[in-house]
């Protein structure tokens, strides 16, 4: 061996150091439109989660309903039934200009309401038309959210962009709530809702940052509803796919509706204000950080299915002890440690699906899981009248439980789904 192939100089401890702490990071480095779109996704999910929290706690407070809370939610989530028509969309136009359009829609939206209810004329009504306003600008834009990450991202470093990607909807759960709570509480809602509207306009100057890279396909798409037909046709066929999309169905109408709708009426069984609730979410999205980032830092997760799985039921337990402890202390150490195990399901759950679909459909495939995650206003109806009747925390309990049973049976008919670690859409079994 000569002089020259020996490494005169091995890492310093230091350089070690350096390399471990950037890792979580490593599918930002050199990644100008990647770090601009997720600054974009910090301040869009920021504005949503702010402006959910403000209408929420405005429709409970005006009407002190469980069911109307439920009807308000319904509406909210409505537009994630768009998922599949914004998912080929997403696979036929520029990305980039899909989220510039639901950023300028989100900002209107919440002017439009703002000035309402400076004025004093928000209604029910008016605040569930700005729900569904943010649905709107919310929902349809999550496919070409996705998909833009798998499109800037190498296919090795996908998991830890997801990640990052799951992370910013931890930070903002966390921050976005408590701000909003806070604003309420100190400054009022009409001046809540004022503030939200920096968020959007925030979001919309980072995706300037970005390049729209959009190129048009050898062969020219057929009409949308071809398209949807076509790419329904193909993503069904994979075993590990369809098995992701089940699920998210199930956690999306047992867990998460509740999360995204019924919190406020948490916040009365326990005596909480509304800066109250807002801290209660924020150590939740606290978790989720926490969950979020230690993904980031394992980079390329083996059993990337198994994964998904018992953490996902892992989530549901958790549910299970917040709505039973009473004390306020350990309630909220049981829903931070959901919050935390929460990123399997949130980071998993899309990896899963992008890795396991052929590039030219990971718009419908995204589309199709936005759809999966349409179960909250079907579900949403079901939860408020049965929370009416029997509470909040025992309908969390019952609703929880049928989430881990039905995990059990996906993983035990789709056994494909906890063996897949694969990178590639071959590696998703194909149905025979």
């Amino acid at each position: 061996m000569t002089a020259e192939n020996v490494d005169p100089s091995p890492p310093t401890p230091g350089v070690r150091l350096s390399a471990a702490l950037l890792r979580p990071f490593s599918s930002l480095h050199g990644n100008r439109d990647f770090s601009a779109l997720l600054v974009s996704n910090v301040l869009f999910f920021g504005g949503v989660w702010t402006l959910s929290f403000v209408l929420g706690w405005m429709v409970f407070a005006q009407t002190g309903s469980e069911v109307l809370v439920a009807v308000f939610t319904t509406v909210r989530l409505l537009p994630l039934l768009l998922g599949p028509v914004a998912g080929a969309i997403t696979d036929r136009m520029d990305r980039r200009r899909l989220l510039v359009i639901a950023c300028i829609m989100a900002a209107v939206a919440v002017v439009v309401v703002a000035a309402l209810a400076t004025a004093g004329l928000a209604s029910f009504w008016v605040l569930t038309a700005a729900g569904l306003l943010l649905g709107l600008a919310h929902s349809p834009s999550q496919p070409a959210r996705a998909a833009l990450v798998a499109e800037r991202v190498p296919a090795e470093h996908l998991s830890n962009a997801n990640a990052l990607n799951a992370l910013t909807f931890s930070v903002t759960l966390m921050i976005g709530p408590a701000i909003g709570g806070v604003a309420v509480s100190t400054l009022g809602a009409p001046a809540a809702l004022w503030l939200c509207v920096a968020w959007f306009l925030g979001s919309l100057i980072a995706l300037r940052w970005t390049r729209g890279g959009y190129t048009p396909p050898e062969e020219p798409h057929g009409s949308i509803w071809r398209m949807l037909w076509d790419g329904f046709h193909a993503i069904v066929r994979l075993r590990v796919v369809l098995a992701v999309l089940l699920v998210t169905i199930a956690t999306n109408a047992l867990v998460w509706t509740i999360l995204q709708g019924f919190m406020p009426v948490f916040a009365r069984e326990q005596g909480l204000d509304a800066a109250g609730l807002g801290l209660l979410l924020t150590v939740y999205g606290l978790g989720g950080i926490v969950g979020s980032f230690t993904i980031a830092a394992l980079g390329d997760i083996r059993w990337k299915g198994a994964v998904f799985v018992i953490g996902t039921a892992t989530m549901a337990f958790f549910w299970i002890l917040f709505a039973v402890l009473h004390p306020p202390v350990l309630s909220a150490v049981a829903f931070t440690i959901a919050g935390l195990i929460s990123a399997t399901f949130g980071v998993m759950q899309t990896t899963l699906m992008l890795s396991a679909t052929p590039p030219e459909l990971q718009g419908r495939a995204m589309g199709l899981q936005e759809l999966a995650i349409g179960a909250q206003p079907i579900s949403a109806m079901v939860i408020g009248v049965v929370a009416q009747l029997i509470g909040i925390s025992l309908t969390t309990v019952i609703s929880a439980s049928l989430e881990i049973v039905l995990l059990i049976v996906i993983a035990v008919a789709v056994p494909a789904l906890m063996r897949y670690h694969g990178t590639a859409p071959e590696d998703a079994v194909p149905r025979r």
